[in-house]
């Protein structure tokens, strides 16, 4: 028996990466730009609970990645849409990073995420937030 956990988002990029993406795929040179915003349309996934970030994508969905927030050691935003979607960057205590691209709501996140790891690190939340 596995132990619940309580999802605070679930779901794919924001629409709107997905709009403004499609509009500049109209200037040729921008198709490149079009097309990862399709593919993260298609088949990224993420969730955010109250143990773990899990970030599904790549070809066809098939890869997953699994962070507890104990591992986390910093937090950066990126705004993105003027302001609407954004980019969060979780960087590990080996220092490899996690990019949660074009999300929505992701000052909320980013703030839940901050404070889980906080929490779990016993790291000051304004130590972890960069």
């Amino acid at each position: 028996m596995g132990i619940k956990e309580t999802a605070f988002y679930e779901g794919g990029p924001h629409i709107g990466d997905l709009i403004f993406n499609i509009l500049l795929g109209f200037t040729v040179i921008c198709l490149p730009l079009t097309v990862g915003a399709i593919v993260r349309a298609l088949w990224l996934r993420y969730r955010i609970t109250d143990r773990r970030i899990s970030v599904t994508g790549g070809w066809q969905g098939r890869d997953r990645s699994d962070v507890i927030y104990a591992e986390v050691k910093r937090l950066v935003k990126v705004s993105r849409g003027i302001g609407l979607w954004g980019d969060i960057v979780v960087t590990l205590r080996d220092n490899s990073r996690l990019e949660l691209r074009a999300i929505p709501r992701y000052r909320e996140i980013y703030d839940y995420i901050a404070e889980r790891a906080a929490a779990k690190t016993g790291i000051a939340l304004e130590s972890i937030k960069a």
